[in-house]
């Protein structure tokens, strides 16, 4: 089911957090522009925890794609564990100060919760029509039933 949009929208979401794994979050710069400090996304325990649990939730609506009502619930559910990350790196950004600059990657779950809700938006229209369509067959299988 790679021709759905929902699932390129899973997929890009995976490897931006998958990107993340392998990423600095804040580099400290010296006088003369070498890199001095810098701090990954697996450094702290707490991102680490919850950049697992996402790719999994990430990989597991990306997978199951014939059970729409639970890769609906992984994609929310995804969503709302990035946007925890997210709101993570912004309180880690007012308290490290003015001594890091933080970079590029610190901005994917923001882009990743856009993305997975996306997808649910369109996980729920393909459930939507399928549940419509299912209900007309019923009806008029019951108005043919209803002529004999």
């Amino acid at each position: 089911m790679w021709q759905r949009v929902q699932t390129l929208y899973l997929a890009i979401s995976t490897i931006l957090i998958a990107v993340m794994l392998f990423s600095n979050e804040a580099v400290c710069y010296g006088a003369n522009g070498e890199v001095i400090e810098s701090i990954g996304f697996t450094q702290k325990i707490t991102h680490l925890i919850l950049l697992i649990i996402i790719l999994i939730l990430n990989f597991l609506a990306l997978t199951v794609m014939s059970h729409r009502v639970f890769q609906l619930r992984t994609a929310v559910l995804a969503a709302i564990v990035t946007l925890a990350l997210q709101i993570w790196i912004a309180v880690d950004y007012f308290n490290i100060g003015s001594v890091f600059v933080f970079r590029l990657p610190a901005v994917f779950p923001a882009a990743c919760v856009i993305l997975d809700v996306l997808a649910a938006r369109g996980i729920l229209a393909d459930q939507m029509l399928v549940e419509s369509s299912s209900s007309l067959r019923k009806s008029r299988a019951e108005r043919r039933k209803g002529r004999k």
